[in-house]
């Protein structure tokens, strides 16, 4: 059986690299009042604790949600996350949000610089902890959910994300409530020459923008992407009055004489029975991406991206399991690879 499914309508020739200065410019920066730098000062002292082995505090319920990887520029890769908070803990007014990522192996200079001690100004400065990535924003979050991003290279990484109350400048009052958490990634490497895609993002919904977005918004917006913007499912729960959209990059195919690829994206759905062995449910008709169906000006040797994806209504799937299997054929490259999700659907 053949789904009936809504296409995505999304641009082909979108150009989606993430440049590292882009993503690290941070909001503000020069406008932070001392109270703010009293603030980032004692936040990296507990980042600094919680990395050495002493105990985390989670005040605001703060977890980490989900991620997805993508192709960055200079070789690195491009980490939007999504964190999830019980908004009902937080104070009103902002929050510091301070995330920094720590290689496994080997560090890289960080992002952000932190204002000195004023008894440090007379001494020799020592040389600033060497981080993959780090920055700050001083927000005001709502509906218990944000995301960020990061840029790095490929590798396994600690990150360290808190969520922190201003301290208050009365006397003897309690310590600012703080939340912080860790979460060890493996980035993925995109930059061989084999064949490859981003990760397969799962969207509560895909909405086109009007224009893109300018570096402090998309330091805020991270999944907005081109002329688009993601909003990721946190998880992979559906009801049969629900739509399945998924999107992904194809990154590294072969090209023709006119820069363009030639490839095939099949989505094929398996059912998952309790007990029982899976077995294949339906398809959608496969995706032509070549020279025959792509934007004439798609030039992969300009920096275009081949994305693909799909939006599948729900209420052909009777409750329960399943994978959903991509597969990516290069024609040109003769090469196939394969991505699967799997999901939950129950009843409406």
């Amino acid at each position: 059986m053949v789904l009936n499914r809504r296409g995505l309508a999304l641009s082909a020739a979108a150009v989606i690299l993430f440049s590292a200065a882009l993503v690290a410019q941070k909001k503000d920066d020069k406008k932070q009042s001392d109270a703010q730098k009293k603030d980032t000062l004692d936040i990296v002292k507990a980042v600094d604790a919680v990395a050495s082995g002493q105990p985390t505090t989670n005040d605001f319920g703060l977890t980490w949600g989900h991620e997805d990887y993508l192709k960055a520029t200079g070789n690195k890769e491009y980490v939007p996350f999504t964190l999830t908070f019980d908004q009902s803990k937080l104070p009103a007014g902002n929050v510091a949000l301070y995330w920094r990522v720590v290689a496994k192996d080997a560090g890289t200079t960080a992002t952000l610089t932190l204002p000195a001690k004023k008894d440090d100004k007379d001494k020799k400065a020592a040389p600033p902890p060497r981080f993959a990535y780090e920055d700050i924003n001083f927000i005001a979050p709502g509906m218990g959910r944000l995301s960020r991003a990061f840029t790095v290279a490929s590798g396994t990484y600690d990150v360290y994300v808190v969520m922190r109350e201003p301290a208050s400048t009365q006397k003897n009052a309690p310590a600012p409530k703080m939340s912080v958490i860790k979460q060890t990634l493996t980035v993925p490497d995109f930059w061989s020459p084999d064949l490859t895609t981003s990760s397969v993002i799962v969207a509560s919904r895909i909405e086109p923008l009007n224009a893109p977005l300018s570096p402090n918004e998309q330091l805020e917006r991270p999944y907005a992407l081109g002329m688009m913007e993601i909003v990721p499912a946190l998880d992979t729960k559906f009801t049969t009055k629900s739509e399945l959209s998924v999107f992904m990059l194809i990154y590294n195919p072969k090209v023709d004489a006119m820069n363009k690829p030639d490839v095939t994206v099949e989505y094929n759905f398996y059912q998952k029975p309790a007990g029982a062995a899976e077995k294949f449910f339906n398809k959608t008709s496969p995706q032509d991406l070549s020279g025959k169906t792509l934007p004439k000006e798609f030039d992969m040797s300009l920096g275009h991206q081949l994305q693909t994806g799909q939006a599948v209504p729900l209420g052909s799937f009777p409750a329960g399991d399943y994978r959903l299997e991509i597969k990516v054929t290069d024609k040109l490259g003769s090469k196939t690879i394969t991505r699967e999700i799997n999901f939950t659907v129950t009843a409406g």
